[in-house]
């Protein structure tokens, strides 16, 4: 069994040229409908065409990294805009990082698309 990430794209150049410059990712496979899959460690991403993309309001992906004000830093660098959000004390962000009680730290950015992007501490 396995797992993949589904994304979709209103335009896939777009989305594929953000995902190369931002998350310096490269298609691993093209599909016979010119969606696009990525790999990324054990977990396969794909991007595929649909007048949908953007409309999801919640994360629709999450990726795990050692160091998230390091990443933060290095993708503001590369034209990732992060989030900020405000729901409660325990929940708002920091210069686009949330700190939650436990000391976890978290971050939003939107694709190209409109997909709502996470960075977390593994």
């Amino acid at each position: 069994m396995h797992i993949a990430a589904t994304l979709p794209a209103s335009d896939l150049e777009r989305a594929k040229a953000w995902y190369a410059k931002v998350l310096k990712l490269e298609p691993v496979e093209t599909g016979e409908d010119k969606s696009l899959w990525y790999q990324l460690d054990g977990t396969r991403l794909l991007l595929y065409e649909t007048r949908f993309a953007g409309t999801n309001q919640a994360t629709a992906a999450a990726i795990g990294v050692d160091d998230v004000e390091a990443t933060v830093a290095e993708l503001k660098s590369r034209g990732a805009v992060f989030e900020d959000y405000d729901f409660d004390e325990d929940f708002h962000t920091v210069d686009g990082i949330l700190t939650s009680p436990s000391g976890r730290k978290m971050a939003w950015f939107k694709d190209s698309e409109g997909n709502i992007l996470g960075l977390a501490t593994d």
